[in-house]
């Protein structure tokens, strides 16, 4: 009665597809885990399921937030548990589904979020010494304190490591310890976690490749350039999809040069999701195979579920 399927992986790995599926099979509701997709105005860059990839599934957590708002982990849970309780209350299989790592672990992990204030003197002055001294040297910054929560964040993911720095300035502790501390509650949830990956990870960079081609076919372009005219979307705008395309609207380079430029960065994050699934031991690995299909696909799943 209170189970919930987590379907995790990299971008463009098939996720959508394969919880569509699930969700057939196991009358359930998919829960989004994207830390993107929460925005409106953004279907293409984020690209988030159409009503056809849907295929009538309801979708909860998907473009309900403007892009000018802001949004944190903390409040994601809270959603996430609110959606997951309502789906289990009316007989139906929660399903998450999404690639932001951060998401998936903290609900999974039933993570409590502290309550430490803001020191906004203090975020500016971090914002400060990452434009003159670079996002690289505020993560150094935040490597000195709490090497454990730098280990798992970005260099460009600004705001979250002005947080972590925020909370050992205010708290007197590193986040990392508030988030061991936090599980001492453990889920009420019996999760079953799987993840896709490629047996040649050359064929997921492919589908990377021919998923940018298709999105610049959608309108990537023009929602971009809507994006960028818009400076009051601080998080939105450094979404991967769209700030590539920025120094095409400033003239710097050439739109061939910026969708290479796209594609690059995405086959690199979707290494970095990889690694962060990787070190979760809970996560059953659902492997493709070139040649194999949706159904293949799912077949693997359903094993793996059965065996749960």
């Amino acid at each position: 009665m209170n189970k919930i399927i987590v379907v995790c992986g990299a971008t463009a790995s098939g996720k959508t597809a394969l919880a569509v599926e699930l969700a057939k099979i196991y009358g359930g509701e998919i829960i989004s885990a994207d830390s993107m997709q929460i925005y409106t105005d953004m279907d293409i860059a984020s690209a988030k399921a159409t009503p056809e990839e849907q295929q009538g599934i309801p979708h909860h957590l998907l473009g309900f937030l403007k892009p000018s708002e802001s949004f944190s982990v903390a409040d994601y849970v809270r959603l996430a548990n609110e959606c997951a309780r309502d789906i289990l209350s009316r007989g139906k299989t929660p399903i998450i589904c999404g690639g932001t790592g951060l998401y998936i672990s903290s609900f999974v992990d039933n993570i409590t979020f502290d309550d430490s204030r803001c020191d906004y003197e203090f975020r500016e002055e971090m914002e400060r010494f990452a434009r003159e001294n670079g996002n690289g040297a505020l993560l150094e910054k935040l490597r000195k304190v709490d090497p454990e929560t730098a280990e798992t964040l970005h260099e460009n993911n600004v705001g979250r490591i002005i947080r972590a720095l925020e909370v050992y300035k205010t708290t007197g502790h590193t986040i990392s310890y508030a988030k061991k501390m936090s599980r001492a509650n453990p889920s009420p949830y019996d999760f079953i976690m799987l993840t896709i990956e490629y047996a040649d990870r050359s064929v997921l960079y492919k589908r990377i490749d021919r998923r940018v081609d298709a999105m610049m076919e959608r309108g990537l372009l023009e929602e971009a350039r809507s994006c960028f005219g818009q400076p009051n979307r601080p998080t939105a705008a450094q979404a991967i999809g769209c700030k590539e395309l920025y120094p095409y609207f400033r003239g710097e380079k050439s739109l061939d040069d910026c969708v290479e430029e796209l594609k690059l960065r995405t086959r690199q994050y979707a290494k970095r999701q990889l690694t962060w699934f990787r070190r979760d031991k809970r996560i059953r690995s659902v492997v493709v195979d070139e040649g194999d299909t949706l159904e293949s696909i799912v077949d693997k799943a359903k094993e793996i579920i059965l065996m749960a």
